[in-house]
């Protein structure tokens, strides 16, 4: 044998998973993409303000308040805004020195290897679809209230979930409602519409809303503190009940329920490869709006809570019950108009969001390659944002808010603790590479191991806010309401059966091979 016909033995499963993507062909990958580089830094700005600000105070925050924290709802802001601000700073660096679409996924490629970026992929497919669908429902209950001020009055049957949550003893009880929460589908399709459209128009859209927005939010701030009643605010923290009703366990669980109203900075990651300067523009946009979102949303708590006893607040349109309180009637339809704005510019921004993603996966051939075709005049990957439009649209109809809430704290937070890992596995594995930003406090070297203060924090952070959505998972399992334990498993045997079945198979093999 003259040596020339040897053949390389072709590797099992467990190591093609284990392939990492070099970080140069994820940034080539980028470039080929086709997307236009036609965002600025305060487009990224407004685009994350978009995503944020919106669910967090308009939907959420009434249930967070009214079944966990009481008025230290405003704590469980400051939690959740800690554990995103951490991996925010993880995130700026990354997006500046990996100046690519896909996020999380990406850098979990050039980190962890091909198959926990699908996994962790498959988890930010969850959270995209979830949190349409859970600001669709607040966008629902809005309208319908609206709409009752104008004497238009919409069945209940139309814009109630098919399931429904009730907290009982400090933990979640579900039921069936037999009702079909059609406003909410419409209100996803629509966003899925406009997206299409394309980014440029989208962009424009939701800095008109974003606009509106903020001041409708800053108004309803300054009317309704001429009306607080402080006796609302006390006890500021109510004594625990039992389970996560009140106390520190309450305000750990509202936090992890306020987790994804924080999801917009991500989604400014994902529009890196549509930055004109991604390396200085990304940071800002995602650390600017991290920080404009978090005063206005402890701005507003306080006076919610203060309009409001904290009790009587578990509604999907909590600030609309707040500004009835007010007895201003053309005031309430003002507020009611700027949280429908709000809403709608985080429907328009999480369609983004879930398309961008979309497309990194399927340009790597883990997904079927139509979600990653771009329409040749609009510049949007559009067949990718109807597929994701049609079932966010159906889990809007189908679930309430709370299950929706639980499932997103557990997709963002698996993204977030893979970003703070790249961080050190980048500055241990490549310190040559640097951004336009670098994490701050420093960190320590053990070996070759760079152990970065932030990261670690974040890390910590994140687990602490999937903890308490765990535990309540686990005790919802326990009293027979197995739903939202079913709809995790299924998601999750459902992605391993994508990627043994077709992603594996259909992957381009551009990666480096795992050590034998």
């Amino acid at each position: 044998m003259d040596g020339t016909s040897v053949k390389t033995r072709p590797l099992g499963r467990w190591q093609l998973a284990a392939r990492r993507k070099p970080l140069e062909a994820v940034v080539a990958d980028g470039e080929r993409a086709g997307l236009h580089r036609r965002l600025g830094a305060g487009s990224l700005l407004v685009l994350g303000v978009a995503n944020i600000l919106g669910a967090g105070i308009y939907v959420v925050t009434g249930t967070a308040a009214a079944s966990f924290a009481g008025p230290a709802v405003v704590l469980a802001f400051v939690l959740a805004a800690l554990a995103c601000g951490f991996t925010g700073l993880c995130y700026a660096e990354l997006s500046s020195v990996i100046p690519v679409s896909g996020s999380a996924y990406s850098y979990c490629q050039v980190t962890l290897g091909e198959g926990a970026a699908w996994a962790l992929a498959w988890m930010i497919i969850l959270e995209y679809l979830l949190a349409a669908a859970a600001v669709a429902a607040g966008f629902s209950g809005y309208l319908v209230s609206l709409l009752g001020d104008l004497q238009v009055h919409v069945p209940a049957a139309w814009a109630t979930s098919t399931v429904t949550a009730a907290q009982q003893a400090g933990h979640t009880r579900l039921d069936f409602s037999g009702g079909l929460n059609a406003v909410a589908a419409l209100a996803v399709a629509a966003a899925a519409a406009v997206q299409i459209a394309g980014v440029g128009r989208s962009a424009l859209a939701n800095l008109v809303l974003v606009l509106v927005k903020i001041a409708v939010l800053l108004a309803f701030v300054a009317v309704g503190a001429m009306f607080v009643d402080a006796a609302n605010w006390r006890p500021f923290l109510p004594a625990n009940e039992g389970g996560f009703a009140y106390g520190w366990p309450g305000v750990m669980r509202a936090a992890a329920m306020l987790f994804f109203a924080y999801l917009g900075f991500e989604t400014v990651s994902m529009a890196a490869a549509e930055a004109r300067q991604p390396r200085r523009d990304v940071p800002i946009g995602i650390l600017g709006s991290l920080v404009v979102c978090t005063v206005l949303y402890i701005t507003a708590g306080v006076v919610l809570t203060g309009l409001v006893p904290f009790r009587e607040l578990g509604v999907p349109d909590p600030v609309a019950l707040a500004v009835d309180r007010i007895g201003w009637p053309g005031f309430a339809v003002l507020i009611k108009i700027g949280a429908l704005t709000g809403l709608g510019s985080v429907l328009l921004a999480n369609a983004y969001g879930a398309s961008r993603i979309s497309l990194s996966i399927a340009r790597d051939g883990l997904l079927p390659s139509f979600f990653a075709r771009v329409h040749p005049r609009l510049g949007t990957p559009w067949l990718a944002s109807v597929a994701f439009g049609t079932a966010s649209a159906l889990l809007a109809a189908l679930l309430p808010i709370d299950i929706l809430g639980d499932l997103i704290c557990l997709g963002i937070a698996s993204a977030f603790i893979v970003v703070c890992v790249a961080v050190m596995w980048l500055r241990s594995t490549r310190p040559e590479l640097r951004g336009g930003f670098r994490v701050p406090l420093g960190g320590v070297r053990i070996g070759r191991c760079w152990i970065g203060v932030v990261p670690v924090l974040g890390i910590v952070m994140c687990l602490a806010m999937i903890a308490p959505v765990l535990g309540d998972m686990l005790g919802q399992a326990r009293r027979g309401d197995i739903l939202p334990a079913v709809l995790l498993l299924a998601y999750v045997l459902a992605g391993a059966a994508v990627y043994l079945g077709y992603g594996q198979r259909r992957a381009r093999r551009h990666l480096q091979d795992p050590p034998r």
